[in-house]
């Protein structure tokens, strides 16, 4: 079994295959996720609703623009300076990795959730400003629910894009080949398994290394596969 070592092949067993990796992967992701979702969107309302036309409001999308293009292994070179290398919180951590990863993410949730925000018809908010609603609630109550469909899609490419970047985890949360939940250890990930085990001599790593590869390819397949399918449905519930 690519998951585990275990004779009967138990996913819960003896540690030794792709096991560690994605627990970690899906740790880090959730925390980087719980980290840059809820900002993206927050961004992308300030820039959208307060700050359309005013300098400030253009610096945060110019911001967001350089974040988009910036290499991701710049982002956790900066984590490894900033956190590792200092040592706050400790050395490697699933947590630091968490942060570089959320910094990947961030550009595309706000980038994501901006269209979304703009393609909500007017009418709504108008209608709801006629029945004396004030503005938090006109954007928590109708511009956010209406734009729910394009906010998912966003997210979950984010998560994409993250399941997707190695050099983050390998300066931040590094490899562990024990399974965790501690996010303040070093934690290891799909895509440093990978990484760790291609290149080795024994057959049993090399296949590890393309069973990881397998499970993370489907994994981003069906993250991909959920974000063009809300896509499509919120294009039609707006022809409708």
């Amino acid at each position: 079994s690519f998951f585990t070592t275990d004779p009967t092949g138990s996913f819960f067993g003896d540690p030794g295959g792709i096991r560690s990796a994605i627990v970690g992967s899906m740790l880090m992701m959730l925390l980087g996720g719980l980290l840059a979702i809820p900002v993206g969107i927050a961004v992308a309302l300030y820039v959208t609703e307060y700050a359309d036309r005013n300098a400030f409001g253009r610096f945060m999308r110019f911001l967001m623009n350089v974040m988009t293009g910036v290499p991701s292994i710049v982002f956790g070179l900066f984590i490894y300076i900033t956190l590792v290398l200092t040592g706050v919180g400790g050395g490697f951590a699933g947590w630091k990795g968490s942060i570089a990863i959320a910094l990947l993410m961030l550009p595309i949730v706000e980038r994501s959730v901006e269209v979304a925000l703009k393609q909500v018809p007017s009418a709504y908010s108008e209608a709801a400003y006629a029945l004396g609603a004030p503005r938090w609630q006109v954007l928590l109550k109708v511009v956010l629910p209406a734009a729910l469909p394009g906010i998912i899609t966003g997210a979950l490419l984010a998560i994409a894009r993250g399941m997707g970047e190695t050099a983050p985890l390998l300066f931040t949360a590094t490899i562990a080949n024990d399974m965790s939940f501690d996010l303040s250890q070093q934690m290891n990930s799909l895509l440093a398994q990978i990484f760790s085990d291609v290149g080795q001599a024994q057959d049993a790593l090399v296949e590890r290394a393309w069973g990881a590869a397998l499970t993370l390819v489907a994994i981003i397949m069906m993250l991909n596969l959920g974000a063009r399918w809300l896509a499509r449905r919120s294009i039609a519930g707006q022809n409708a």
